[in-house]
């Protein structure tokens, strides 16, 4: 689930940047980017705290190395792309 939710964070900050290039106001995509990137934070630790619980060790040792570092990738481009549209925003006022 965390994965979706990091895949349209993206998306969304992409539309974010698209609107913007197009002299709209994009800002409202970007909202929606930051927003979705703190659900995918929020459900990665879900899905890692119910694998604690159920006593999934081997899952836990499969998926949390390499995913977590897929969520850092999720997280910075979020950050990265999102900085664009709020800079070119602040500029245009």
């Amino acid at each position: 689930m965390w994965i979706i939710f990091g895949l349209a964070a993206i998306l969304s900050a992409f539309a974010g940047l698209y609107y913007l290039s197009k002299n709209k106001d994009g800002i409202i995509y970007s909202f929606i980017s930051i927003s979705l990137t703190a659900l995918t934070v929020t459900a990665f630790y879900s899905d890692g705290a119910s694998r604690v619980l159920s006593k999934d060790w081997s899952g836990l040792m499969d998926i949390m190395p390499s995913m977590s570092k897929a969520l850092w990738v999720l997280v910075i481009l979020s950050i990265l792309i999102n900085s664009i549209v709020y800079v070119r925003q602040y500029r245009k006022r």
